[in-house]
Formats: C-alpha cells, sequence, structure tokens
C-alpha cells in the first residue's frame, strides 16, 4: 500500500513538469531544451535558499523567477538574436550547468536538518507519503486551475493563436515574439517550481538531476494523449497529471520485473518510443482492416 501511495506522491509532484512543457511543446508548438537547465536551475536555487535559512515558500518563489529568467533569455535568443529554437534552448541549458555550480558551490548539497515545505506540522501528522500526495494534489490543482483559467482570457487566446497559426496571430495584431517570451517564461518558472519541489522531497539537490528531464515530461504528455485520445485543451491539462501517474506506475512495474535504477533514462526513452508508436500502429491495422473487408466485398 505504500509503495502505491508513494507512487502517487511522485506522479502528483512530476506533473507539474510534464504540465508546464505542455505549455510550450503542446500549445505553443516550441521545441524547448532549456528544460533540462531550468529544473535543476529550480533545484539549486530552492536548496541553496533553504540552507541559508529562507522559508520554504520564499524558496519556491526564488526557483520560480530563477527559472522564468532562464525561459526569457532563451526566448530573446530565439526571437531577437533569431537564434534556431533547439540552439537557443541548448545554449541556455548549457550555461545553468555552470550557474548551477556557482550557485550551490558544490555539485549537490543535502537538505538533512534543514525545514522544507514537506517538514510542516500538519504533514508529518499523516500517514506515511501521503504528505507528497498532499503537497503534489495541492500544487498541481492550484497551477492546473490557474493555467485554465489564464487560457480563457484574452491573452491566453492570443497566446494559443500564436502557437496554432503564428502568421495569422500577426495579421490579426498580435505580437507573437512577446506571446514566445511569455511562454517561455512561465514553462520554465513552473518547470524549476517542481525542480524546487522534487528537491525538498528527495532531500537534495544534485546539478545532474536535469539529465534526461525533458524525457519524462514528454512521456507524462504522450502517455495522457494516447490513453485518453480527443480532449478539449482544458482537459489535457488534467490528462497530463494523469499520465504522470500512470507513467509513475509503469515505471514501479518495470523496476519490480528486477531492472536497476540505473536503467531508469533508457527505460523512460523506450516507454516514450512505445507510446508515439502506438498511434502509427493502430492506424496501419485499422487500415489492415479496412483493406480486408473491401478484398472480402470484392
Amino acid at each position: 500500500m505504500s509503495m502505491i501511495v508513494s507512487t502517487i506522491g511522485q506522479g502528483l509532484l512530476w506533473a507539474i513538469l510534464g504540465v508546464a512543457l505542455f505549455l510550450t511543446f503542446r500549445i505553443l508548438n516550441f521545441a524547448d531544451m532549456t528544460v533540462e537547465g531550468a529544473f535543476p536551475l529550480g533545484a539549486a536555487v530552492a536548496v541553496t535558499s533553504l540552507t541559508h535559512h529562507l522559508t520554504p515558500t520564499a524558496a519556491i518563489g526564488l526557483a520560480f523567477l530563477a527559472g522564468a529568467v532562464a525561459g526569457l533569455i532563451t526566448g530573446l535568443l530565439y526571437t531577437k538574436g533569431k537564434v534556431p529554437i533547439l540552439l537557443a534552448g541548448i545554449l541556455v541549458m548549457t550555461a545553468c550547468l555552470s550557474i548551477n555550480l556557482r550557485i550551490m558551490g558544490t555539485s549537490n548539497i543535502s537538505l538533512l536538518g534543514q525545514a522544507t515545505i514537506f517538514s510542516q506540522h500538519f504533514l508529518k501528522t499523516l500517514p506515511r507519503y501521503f504528505d507528497s500526495v498532499l503537497v503534489g494534489l495541492i500544487a498541481i490543482m492550484m497551477i492546473t486551475s490557474l493555467l485554465i483559467y489564464f487560457l480563457q482570457t484574452d491573452l491566453g487566446q492570443a497566446f494559443i493563436v500564436t502557437g496554432d497559426n503564428p502568421v495569422m496571430a500577426q495579421s490579426i495584431g498580435i505580437n507573437t515574439d512577446n506571446m514566445t517570451i511569455l511562454g517561455l517564461m512561465v514553462s520554465n518558472g513552473l518547470i524549476a517550481l517542481s525542480g524546487a519541489l522534487i528537491a525538498q522531497s528527495n532531500g537534495y539537490a544534485d546539478v545532474n538531476m536535469g539529465i534526461g528531464i525533458i524525457v519524462i515530461a514528454l512521456a507524462s504528455i504522450i502517455i495522457s494523449e494516447v490513453v485518453f485520445g480527443t480532449l478539449t485543451l482544458n482537459q489535457r491539462l488534467v490528462a497530463v497529471t494523469l499520465g504522470s501517474i500512470i507513467y509513475r506506475f509503469v515505471i514501479l512495474g518495470v523496476l519490480q520485473l528486477g531492472f536497476s535504477t540505473n536503467d531508469l533514462n533508457l527505460i523512460s526513452a523506450i516507454i516514450l518510443a512505445i507510446c508515439l508508436l502506438l498511434p502509427q500502429v493502430s492506424k496501419k491495422l485499422k487500415l489492415d482492416q479496412l483493406l480486408r473487408k473491401g478484398v472480402s466485398r470484392g
């Protein structure tokens, strides 16, 4: 039972990463590699802040701002500097490796003995692992609700149109560069926030904790699309959270089969590849069935 609760808690905490990437990857149609720099950046800022006796709330807020700055730089490189999408993200991601070392002063920092968001008194009264479930549930509900509200506003609609059809967006007076920068700032701010929460949950921050993180975020998105099919935009935001939880259970199942935790990145990549291939396989099977019916009728 405790393993199931722990898996759900991890799925909820990691869902923030998936929802954040959904903004750029699906809505803005921007392949942002800044993710792998913003995530450990948020963790580094939060953990360093906590070791300097800032409150957990302040540490998470600073992490969000640091991630937003990383997104701003990527956005400026792409929109103003005309640097290709992937290269802009890779440049910022690479820079974050050195920045994280500067912030922490070492390759990793432990939170042993430090007060974190999980140290709250009412959380300690809960059964084991229920603290991560509650914190994750509150965080993802707040973030998803705010994003749903934002996307209903005029600014949010302009953001959606920019991703759907930039040419049309420009023709009706929308500044697509500003929308792109805004999306990258919000997305990477939330990604850094996710890093801050995960670091507090794990009890440490490490400069290498961002490696392969984009695959985990994509897995949440793709699994939700494969499992739940066609949904409205608001429903898709909620489905990403469920996709994150499903992904965590798949990982748990694979580890129960005897695989090592060292294989997690490989397993994540394989799961993502399978999910990406499933729609194509499904289409091919349907096409084959239609052809067979046509032949039999003939």
